[in-house]
Formats: structure tokens, C-alpha cells, sequence
């Protein structure tokens, strides 16, 4: 298959660039290994997505940016967010993808969330995510010279410098025309060529045991820009949400920041507010940024030795509660809790990556013609910790803008051959079921452990010593067997893991969401 641009993920970010290119008439692949365009992380977010507030002044969000990210962020890219993301948002969400926002009388509702000097984020109840990514692929689908495909996994980037038959060629500068991508209903491995390549793939959350993330969420994108050439930044900055539901046998999910925004407190086992002792100098400690309420919650579970604490909202009105956060609410009943009632149980749970591939202000990567937007790039928006419900808003930015600017190079760029390459051959062995689950677990468990909310000297080490020996023999079931998107998908897990583990052994400060302590045994 052979197309103008290639996307390789379909949250807000990929969709976004797939609705720019199909307006300047881009022939445009989008491929997800999930069986529904829909799936991604973009779904999984409550929250809401950052407007404007009553001040309509880009150098508030520009501060609040700063203050959460520690100052450390990239500055241009701040101010682009501001600047640009209203414009942005009105165009793409109210105009044409016509995302139902929540309303009252009197206009937009907006709503405040942790480290916000104001009221300024757009929702559609606590299904902001769902809603977004429901209407924005309802748009795309509109839209000519765009085809999905659903259920095919990206292996490897096509590279000039590696898969070329011309071997004369490999010296000239990299460039990527197109991935290995392996068909889910097939089983085969065919080569889409394409002029550019846009990762789209969201963030790594799935390496953790306790996370927030679509299952697919594997570091896939991550793990084929390394193998690539591409240059990684700031991976060691994983955002730990403080809020997530925990249950005994139930899946971990998102208890969203907007319940704190509205008035929810956090409690210990015995009805009494905590925070206070941890973040006293903090006039509401609930809105304290995400690092310093999840870092709250793990000390005070290690002192108080309670598997989790709980978030109420039980003292504001029942029906007031069932219609603000109708999923929080569904999704709790299910597992016998009713927040009209009685607190949620919670605990941190690994929730976004700060880090990722670097990216200009375009969504450009240091390899020509590949282009990463969303939560795997790394625009350097987030320094050190990521204000909420900034995330939406980068995804629709870059990915807006990597989409204009992919379509106006197509327009001027001469149209360079693509390289002859080897075909592919396939494996024919079968990897036992049981292998695949308890490395995956082994992965999980690891990280979570060793390399989770705070990370020491001693704890990295031992994390080493079994993810090396893992990728050892994931990388023997990788080269012999038949594939299956879960084994790719464990290969670049196991390779994303070992990049956070990396960058975390480099960093010796704590800093935003990053916590060192300093022991040695």
C-alpha cells in the first residue's frame, strides 16, 4: 500500500492530523492496532479540555502552565498552547466536529480543576474524552482521501538508513517512508509506504500495573521512534493521577480531578481530611497539583498501612451528582459503591507521560518526514508535570498543526522514490499463552515496584537486573515466532520500560512528578 501520510494512533492528536490533511486533499492512511477507530486514551479522559476563562487572557494559562511544570518547560510551546489552542478548539471541536459541551442558560459551563487560577475547562459532564473522540472521528468520517484501518499493528518504521535493498544508500540522511504493519485478522506483516509518518500511539501508562490507560497504551510509539534513531526526552516525568478507583478484583479507573474541583475531600479510613498534614501551606490541599496530592496519598498510606484512602462528594446534592459525573457514578455502582452516598476508595495510579518523542512546534522529530503528536511526543509543553486537562488541548493542537504543515510540504516537495526493500519473512512458531502473561505481569510488577511513584538508587537497580534479563527472552520469542499484536505489543513494552528505567537512573533530582529518595539498600 502506498499513501501521502501515514498515522499510527487515532486519539485526538491522530484524528486531528487526519482531519487537517483530508481538508488539503492528503491521501491519508490511519492505522490502530485497537479493534475500534475509537479506542484510545482520548476516550478514557473526564475532565474536560482547556478554553478560556473569564479573564480571556493567554498569559494566565501561560503562568499556571509554568507553575505546575516547574518552570522547566519549553517556553514557545506554552505560549503556542495559549495562544493558538482557543482558535484551534472553536474551529476543529465547536464548528465542525460540533462537540455537545455542557451548557446552561447563561452559555458554556466551565469548571476548574487542580493548579487553575480559574474557571476555564470545557466538559461534557465526566464523558469529555468520549464525547470529543465519538465527534471528531463522526467528522473525519466525512471526509474524503482518508481510509482506517482497525486491528493492524505498527512493528517497525520503514527507514532509509535500514531497509533499503540499495545498500549504496544507506549513508544519505534517514528519512521514513512508512511502517512494517501486521494484520490482526490475517496474521500477515505488509510494508504501507508513505511519504510522511505521523505517531499518534498516546503514552505508556500500561507498563505500570496500576494505570489510567487504554490497553494499548503500551509505549508502541515510543519504542519505534527509539528503534528508529529518533531522540527521547524527559521520559523519566510519568504523571501518578491521585485519584483512581480501587477495588479488590475490579479494573483501575480514573476517578476524575473535576470531583476535587467541585468540592470532593480526601479522607482516611476514618472519615478525616489528611492533606492538611502534608500540604498545610496549601489554603484547599484538593487543588494542590496532581504530583503533591498523589505524593500526599502515598506517604500517608505508607504511615497509616490502609490500602487506600477515599474521595467524597457524598454531601452534595444526589441527582446534582448523578448528572455532573453520570460515568464516575455508573462506573462505581457497578462495584457496589453509590457516590451519593459513600466515598470512593483510591489510590495513585500511573496516568500520563510527560516525556516522549521530541517535537518542534509542528510535531517534527529529529528524522525527516517523521512527525509525533499527542501524548507520545514531547513538545516540552509539560516541563516537569502536566497541568490538567492541558493534554486534550496539546493533542488537538500539534496534531492540527503537523496535519496543515504536512499538507503544504506535499504541495512544494519533490516526490522522492520509495526505496526497494526485502520482503517479509514470517515466523512460524507459537509462543505459549502462558509465557506472554507472566512476562507481562513481571513487566507490570516491576515497574510499578521499583520504578513507580518514588524511585531510589536501590529500587532501579534491582528493576535493571529483571527488565534486561526480560527483554532477553522476549526479544527470543520476537525473532522465532509467529507474531501476534500482543507480542509486538510486549516487545515495545519491554523496550519502553527499559527507556524510563534509563532516564530515571540519569535523573538524580526530584522534581514535578519525578520523586527521588536517596536510599542506598
Amino acid at each position: 500500500m502506498e499513501t501521502h501520510c501515514l498515522i499510527i494512533g487515532s486519539g485526538i492528536a491522530g484524528l486531528s492530523a487526519a482531519a487537517a490533511l483530508s481538508e488539503a486533499g492528503v491521501e491519508t492512511v490511519l492505522v490502530t492496532c485497537a479493534p475500534s477507530v475509537g479506542e484510545s486514551n482520548t476516550s478514557y479522559a473526564q475532565g474536560g479540555i482547556i478554553y478560556e476563562g473569564p479573564s480571556k487572557t493567554p498569559e494566565l494559562l501561560v503562568e499556571d502552565i509554568l507553575d505546575a511544570g516547574c518552570r522547566i518547560n519549553y517556553v514557545p510551546a506554552v505560549r503556542q498552547l495559549a495562544g493558538l489552542g482557543p482558535r484551534i478548539l472553536e474551529k476543529v471541536l465547536l464548528e465542525k466536529a460540533e462537540v455537545p459541551f455542557s451548557r446552561d442558560e447563561e452559555g458554556f459551563c466551565f469548571t476548574r480543576e487542580a493548579a487553575h487560577s480559574e474557571n476555564r475547562i470545557l466538559h461534557c459532564g465526566d464523558e469529555s474524552g468520549r464525547l470529543i473522540e465519538a465527534r471528531l472521528l463522526e467528522y473525519c468520517r466525512t471526509r474524503s482521501h482518508l481510509k482506517f484501518l482497525t486491528r493492524h499493528t505498527a512493528v517497525n518504521l520503514l527507514m532509509s538508513s535500514f531497509h533499503g535493498k540499495d545498500r549504496s544508500q544507506l549513508h544519505e540522511p534517514a528519512r521514513c517512508f512508512g511502517a512494517f504493519v501486521f494484520s490482526q485478522e490475517t496474521g500477515e506483516v505488509t510494508p504501507i509506504f508513505a511519504r510522511h509518518t505521523v505517531l499518534a500511539t498516546g503514552g505508556l501508562g500500561q507498563i505500570f500495573l496500576h494505570n489510567t490507560n487504554s490497553k494499548y497504551a503500551r509505549g508502541d510509539g515510543i519504542a519505534l521512534a527509539h528503534r528508529a534513531g529518533c531522540r527521547l526526552e524527559n521520559l523519566e516525568y510519568i504523571q501518578f493521577h491521585p485519584t483512581t478507583f480501587f477495588r479488590s478484583g475490579a479494573p483501575r479507573f480514573l476517578i476524575s480531578e473535576a470531583l476535587r474541583g467541585e468540592g470532593a475531600v480526601l479522607v482516611d479510613g476514618s472519615g478525616e481530611r489528611f492533606l492538611f498534614k502534608y500540604l498545610s501551606s496549601v489554603p484547599v490541599p484538593e487543588l494542590a497539583s496532581r504530583d503533591k496530592v498523589a505524593r500526599a496519598i502515598h506517604e500517608e498510606l505508607l504511615s497509616s498501612g490502609q490500602s487506600c484512602v477515599y474521595l467524597d462528594i457524598s454531601h452534595k446534592p444526589a441527582e446534582w451528582v448523578r448528572s455532573r459525573f453520570p460515568f464516575v457514578y455508573r462506573s462505581c455502582l457497578q462495584y457496589g459503591v453509590d457516590i451519593t452516598k459513600e466515598p470512593i476508595p483510591v489510590v495513585p495510579a500511573a496516568h500520563y507521560t510527560c516525556g516522549g518523542i521530541w517535537s518542534d512546534l509542528e510535531g517534527r522529530t529529529t528524522l525527516r518526514n517523521l512527525w509525533a503528536v499527542g501524548e507520545v511526543a514531547c513538545t516540552g509543553l509539560h516541563g516537569a508535570n502536566r497541568l490538567a486537562s492541558t493534554s486534550l488541548l496539546e493533542g488537538l493542537v500539534w496534531g492540527t498543526r503537523a496535519g496543515e504543515t504536512i499538507g503544504r510540504e506535499l504541495s512544494g516537495e519533490s516526490k522522492l522514490p520509495f526505496p526497494e526493500i526485502e520482503r517479509w519473512v514470517p515466523e512460524t512458531a507459537q509462543v505459549d499463552p502462558a509465557f506472554l502473561s507472566q512476562d507481562w505481569q513481571t513487566l507490570k510488577q516491576t515497574m510499578w515496584n521499583y520504578v513507580g511513584l518514588i524511585k531510589t538508587n536501590a529500587r532501579l537497580q534491582r528493576a535493571e537486573g529483571i527488565l534486561v534479563e526480560l527483554a532477553r527472552g522476549i526479544d527470543v520469542f520476537y525473532r522465532r515466532a509467529a507474531l501476534s499484536d500482543a507480542l509486538i505489543g510486549l516487545r515495545h513494552a519491554s523496550l519502553a520500560a527499559l527507556l524510563v528505567l534509563d532516564a530515571c537512573k540519569r535523573n538524580q533530582r526530584s522534581l514535578g512528578c519525578y520523586q527521588r529518595e536517596d536510599w542506598e539498600i
